[in-house]
């Protein structure tokens, strides 16, 4: 089937590459796009000269929703069967993509979301962190009945319904949360598959505990408005 990576970046000029690289040593074949969101740094510059993906520069920092959801509008303009999610710091690994993607392209799920809890692995969460997966897993099982073990999770592929529907509207801040209740409440299904995640290769992250805790209250306001509207 027809996959394409989409691979949201700010700032990552010094992982980039190292994630282009892995991605094609592990599917040679599989197509690319960085979608450089108006980086302050040489983002853009480093993804094209390594001559391994198509890059979308975004001329104004758009948040990972609005990147991601370029990224999905690439996918269905261009006829992708399967869009694959994978953040540009290095924490998710390529090794893990034929998991996920085996999921959708069977038909298990329109969606198979890459988990770092449905197994055990090496990986051990912040408190803070571990707070806010658990809290999100605890949410959206009482909204939608169903328990999404990382729900934060952006390493995810999705098929081309889902590709259309994300093409149209995907959630612009903090998003992760908030898409998986959004295809579920349109009756597609969502799985999950057991993949390893790395500390960051470079920077980071932006989430501070004063954002951590407006995350908490932006995403779960969200998902109940997700809930009670009317998404079909």
């Amino acid at each position: 089937m027809k996959s394409l990576v989409i691979i949201p970046a700010y700032n990552e000029e010094n992982s980039i590459e190292a994630v282009l690289h892995s991605v094609k040593e592990w599917h040679p074949g599989i197509d690319i796009v960085v979608v450089n969101d108006g980086s302050k740094d040489e983002t853009g510059r480093v993804a094209r000269a390594a001559g391994l993906a198509h890059v979308i520069d975004l001329p104004v920092n758009l948040g990972i929703g609005g990147a991601v959801q370029t990224g999905y509008l690439f996918a269905y303009r261009n006829g992708y069967d399967i869009a694959i999610q994978i953040d540009a710091d290095g924490q998710h690994d390529p090794a893990d993509l034929d998991k996920i993607i085996q999921v959708v392209a069977n038909g298990e799920a329109a969606c198979c979301v890459g988990s770092r809890f449905v197994e055990e692995t090496d990986y051990t969460p912040s408190l803070l962190r571990g707070i806010g997966i658990n809290f999100f897993s605890w949410m959206i099982r009482w909204t939608i009945g169903k328990r999404i073990t990382d729900p934060t999770s952006g390493f995810r592929a999705v098929n081309r319904d889902c590709i259309e529907v994300f093409a149209n509207y995907y959630p612009d801040d903090y998003p992760e949360v908030e898409a998986v209740v959004l295809l579920e409440r349109m009756g597609f299904s969502v799985k999950e598959a057991s993949v390893q995640m790395h500390s960051r290769a470079a920077g980071k992250s932006s989430i501070t505990p004063f954002k951590s805790m407006y995350y908490m209250l932006k995403v779960s306001l969200a998902v109940i408005m997700t809930r009670i509207r009317n998404v079909s």
